[in-house]
């Protein structure tokens, strides 16, 4: 096992908890960092004001490593056409749930290039860890975290964006596979998405990569957890396996999903916020698999409006349009506190 990461953070145990914006809370982070792995938590879909008292709360909760999360998408460039055929588009659908359509989209969550009001946030609170998911921040804001001792991850899908991350100066490439759930890290959403496995995505890297890995996608218990370390990787990367916790925002519905046979199908759909993610085989899933790629207004625009279909659609008490984030092994998820799910883990692993 490449000991790094553990030595770099101070961790107990090689395994990282997933930041899955909207599902992790201050709790869950705590009480994976309590067990001696890094428990995260994701600013991403935060105001700065509000990413403030997120980390607060989390380090009341806990005085070991945290890592927080941003989002590094592309600023949006507004396409009034095309924004306003995609709300035209959702009509029949909105009428279906007697509510209104949205008049308009809008930009819901900040990224967090060029955003010295989030920068600040962090370098204030200094966690033990930052992780950039879409991209890769400036240079200059790479730097000035480093300054304050925070560790640097990244998310690369490809050999390409590990190369920029390694040449970004960036600490850690976190290699998420095709099996993740939510959001693929892509740079460029426009590319054509090479899809790689989680396995051939860490064995490609290791070979031309000097920066330590973490491997991500796919690996829902201890044995996962092993294969992945014999390859080679500093650490691994769980998120779906922690969605079931009872410190996680995950709703009844979402929850109920992940304890049926619908967990057994998961795909990936760009309509739901913009940008390719794995998700539940659900309604939303049905309706937009005839859509094109570029009738889709760009993340997060997109999510204002699949936000607000899912809102209406449970106000009638169908589910059928949240975005379920999960991945290929969404069906393994056990229901247990994140505690006990990390000692769980751990022996898990030591006894393959």
């Amino acid at each position: 096992m490449n000991p790094s990461l553990c030595q770099t953070l101070n961790l107990t145990y090689p395994i990282i908890q997933a930041p899955m914006a909207g599902v992790s809370t201050p709790e869950m982070a705590a009480a994976v960092s309590n067990s001696g792995a890094l428990g995260s938590i994701s600013v991403g879909a935060s105001t700065p004001q509000q990413a403030d008292i997120m980390i607060r709360k989390t380090r009341s909760l806990t005085s070991a490593p945290i890592n927080v999360n941003v989002f590094c998408h592309a600023p949006v460039q507004r396409n009034a056409q095309l924004e306003q055929a995609w709300i035209t588009r959702f009509q029949p659908v909105f009428e279906r749930y007697d509510a209104a359509l949205p008049a308009s989209l809008s930009e819901i969550y900040q990224t967090f290039l060029d955003n010295d009001a989030m920068l600040e946030v962090l370098l204030a609170n200094a966690p033990a860890a930052v992780s950039f998911h879409f991209e890769l921040p400036s240079a200059a804001f790479v730097q000035r975290l480093k300054s304050r001792g925070i560790i640097t991850l990244a998310s690369a899908t490809s050999l390409a964006e590990a190369q920029a991350i390694e040449a970004a100066d960036i600490d850690f490439i976190v290699a998420q596979g095709i099996e993740a759930g939510g959001h693929r890290g892509m740079f460029n959403p426009a590319d054509e998405d090479q899809q790689l496995s989680t396995f051939t995505l860490v064995q490609t890297l290791r070979k031309v990569s000097r920066l330590p890995l973490i491997a991500a996608g796919g690996v829902m218990d201890g044995a996962g957890i092993a294969a992945m370390l014999k390859l080679g990787v500093a650490g691994v990367q769980l998120g779906t396996a922690f969605i079931l916790c009872p410190e996680s925002a995950a709703n009844a519905a979402y929850r109920q999903a992940l304890n049926s046979e619908q967990a057994n199908s998961t795909e990936i759909i760009a309509a739901i916020s913009g940008r390719s993610a794995r998700c539940i085989t659900n309604d939303f899933c049905h309706l937009a698999r005839g859509f094109a790629q570029d009738s889709i207004p760009p993340y997060p625009l997109a999510y204002a409006l699949g936000k607000a279909l899912a809102a209406a659609a449970a106000a009638k008490g169908d589910h059928g349009f949240g975005a379920q984030w999960a991945g290929q092994g969404a069906a393994l998820a056990r229901e247990m506190p994140a505690a006990e799910l990390v000692k769980t883990l751990v022996a898990e692993w030591q006894a393959a």
